[in-house]
């Protein structure tokens, strides 16, 4: 038998447990087994499924409405990128995402089933020591939803974390998946898929 004891102060909670001890102590595994019990209860991560349409952006001026140039300089200063629409209409463009990150695809790593499928990108990830590992791409959502940080397995795209809003990303059943060439974001176009999402 192990009656459990709780006292409940304002500010903290202490749990007392009467256990057999050995010498005076409480038994090592017991303390153990608790303290594993704490972390896979405060620690596990809620995982779910939704079906979710799925489109594409790249770092263009067309997909992030951005354009070279400046009125006020007569666009002579066409290395110069600026907002062209929104709020934010006329500053200058960075290029980072609302986070504060710089957009990138996901890239599977060197140990990882894309690598057994696509064995011809075997040789470049051992050459090339950033893509040894696995780095999540950038999605767009509508974070009142899914805030900054969740993390999100869309089939055929592999696993992004959401670091970016988009201004006709609204509501739970809407994200948008960063490309780095806007062809390929076309290829992507319109897919509802059946995300599994992770959030933080």
């Amino acid at each position: 038998m192990c009656p459990l004891k709780v006292r409940i102060n304002r500010s903290t909670i202490a749990i007392s447990l009467f256990l057999p001890s050995v010498r005076g102590t409480i038994t090592p595994l017991v303390c153990c087994a608790l303290f594993c019990l704490c972390l896979l209860a405060g620690g596990c991560a809620r995982r779910e499924h939704r079906i979710i349409e799925t489109t594409a952006y790249c770092g263009c001026g067309k997909c992030c409405s951005w354009e070279r140039g400046s009125w006020h300089y007569l666009k002579l200063d066409f290395w110069n990128r600026y907002v062209a629409a929104g709020r934010e209409k006329g500053r200058p463009y960075t290029g980072k995402t609302a986070a504060g990150i710089e957009p990138a695809e996901p890239q599977p790593g060197l140990l990882s089933i894309n690598s057994l499928v696509h064995p011809w990108m075997v040789p470049f990830r051992v050459v090339f020591p950033w893509l040894w590992f696995h780095h999540d791409g950038t999605i767009a959502a509508d974070t009142k939803y899914y805030p900054f940080g969740t993390r999100m397995y869309v089939p055929g795209w592999g696993w992004g974390v959401v670091a970016d809003r988009g201004g006709a990303v609204k509501g739970p059943g809407r994200i948008d998946l960063f490309f780095s060439s806007h062809r390929d974001a076309l290829e992507w176009g319109r897919q509802r898929l059946d995300v599994e999402i992770i959030r933080p």
